[in-house]
Order: C-alpha cells, then sequence, then structure tokens
C-alpha cells in the first residue's frame, strides 16, 4: 500500500552537490517501501551557485547568502513543499530567522541531531564536533548541545585544519582524502574521552559513505536529517534505520 502523502519534500541543495545526492539516496536507503508509490515525494532545488558558507559567514558579508537561500525557500513552499529539508549544516545559521519568513515547518538538521544525541548517549556525554569553520567558530553545535546538557568537544586548530582539508581538498574538490588525517583527528577526540562525535558536515556525510566510517561512534548529522525528513512527508522508517 502507498503511503498516505498530500505534499512533497523540499530539499533546498547544491550545498554541495554530492552532499544533496548522498541525502536523496539516504532518504531512499531509509524508507520502508515495497514499491515506487511507497517512497517520498521530493522537489529538489540543486542550487550549486550558492555562495560558499563559511566564507560568507567568517567575512559577514552575507547578504547574497541569505537573499538566495529566502528565494528558494519561498520556491519551495510555492511549490507545495510539506517540509524544507537543508543537507547543509553551516546554512542553519539562518534557521530560525529562514523559518520566519516562511509558512511550512524547516527541519533543523542540527537541533535534531543534538537531540538524537541527548536521546541515545544522555546529558553530560562529551561529543566531538566535526564540522566547518563556519559551523564551529559561530558556535552552532555548541550552543545547541549546551541546552539539552551535552559537552561540546571542539577540535585543536591542526585538526580543525585537517578537516576542512578533507572537506574543501578532498570532498568538494572531488579529490583523494589522506586517510591519516581522519586517524589523526580521531586520535584526539578519544583522547579528549568523547562518547561520540558528530559529523557535522554535509561532506563529512559523503566521506564517511564513500571510506567506509561506520557509525556509532560517529553521528552523522545528514543521516538524521534524512530519517526526519522521511517522517515529515509522509514515509515509513524502515525499523533498522538507526541515527
Amino acid at each position: 500500500m502507498s503511503i498516505k502523502q498530500l505534499k512533497p519534500l523540499g530539499v533546498l541543495g547544491g550545498m554541495g552537490p554530492l552532499a544533496t545526492q548522498v541525502f536523496y539516496g539516504m532518504v531512499i536507503e531509509n524508507t520502508d517501501a515495497g514499491c515506487d508509490q511507497d517512497h517520498v515525494n521530493m522537489i529538489i532545488v540543486n542550487h550549486a551557485a550558492m555562495p560558499d558558507r563559511t566564507g560568507a559567514l567568517l567575512s559577514g558579508d552575507t547578504g547574497r547568502l541569505y537573499s538566495e537561500l529566502l528565494e528558494d525557500c519561498i520556491f519551495l513552499e510555492e511549490s507545495g513543499a510539506c517540509a524544507i529539508a537543508v543537507p547543509c549544516n553551516t546554512s542553519h545559521y539562518f534557521a530560525d530567522k529562514l523559518q520566519g519568513e516562511v509558512g511550512v515547518p524547516i527541519i533543523n538538521m542540527i537541533r535534531e541531531t543534538v537531540k538524537s544525541i541527548s536521546a541515545s548517549r544522555g546529558r553530560g556525554a562529551r561529543a566531538g564536533i566535526l564540522a566547518t569553520d563556519g559551523t564551529v567558530n559561530l558556535g552552532l553545535y555548541q550552543a545547541e548541545m549546551e541546552k539539552e546538557g551535552i559537552v561540546p568537544v571542539v577540535l585543536s586548530p591542526e585538526n580543525q585544519k585537517r578537516t576542512m582539508k578533507i572537506i574543501y581538498d578532498g570532498i568538494k574538490a572531488g579529490g583523494e582524502v589522506d586517510f591519516a588525517d581522519f586517524e589523526e583527528i580521531e586520535k584526539e577526540l578519544l583522547a579528549k574521552g568523547c562518547d561520540c562525535a558528530v559529523m557535522g558536515c554535509t561532506e563529512l556525510s559523503c566521506f564517511m559513505k564513500i571510506y567506509g566510517v561506520s557509525q556509532g561512534f560517529y553521528i552523522d548529522a545528514m543521516k538524521v536529517l534524512a530519517t526526519k525528513a522521511i517522517t515529515a512527508a509522509g514515509g515509513r522508517l524502515r525499523q533498522s534505520c538507526g541515527k
């Protein structure tokens, strides 16, 4: 029996394009479906020309970025979306402001990810943050973690540079990732007593898939978004689907 779905899910993607492709795959893989009609209808905007989020936020020149995000959200709402998923962590700096401008819910990936950590690890858990300089420097995950009683753990400057190298020189540029960089990051997370670590950049979600990094210790924020998006659009989650 097909799902009862009146409206499609809106996806504001393209940040980056590979992350949007992986997100689409996650929605398909984690939907309990026995036929085409059981899957979630989607409208995907692949806005690859969107200004770089970290660059805009760290420079303070956010006018064009915000206006284009808002334009896309309005387009998705006017196209009949029941909810909007944005597979880009750094752009969630604007999530609440954007929500005030549109009438359909924007699924907050950062907020939902931190809630999942609180539910699975409990208050007082120490959670490492692997994300862009923009997401880290603006404290997007730190603020949500503190609300939930989670202890945020940021990387040293050296390992933050390694994280950015994986994101930009590796995944975004379509280059090879030096896995030794990731191993150095992991050593620091374990040395700091982390109970888990958030893959808080959608390129890191791609990295997990490409290089076979298992979930468990690592919390994939984009997978959390995918599962929330499925239910928001009236779909059913696979029983084996974890966060």
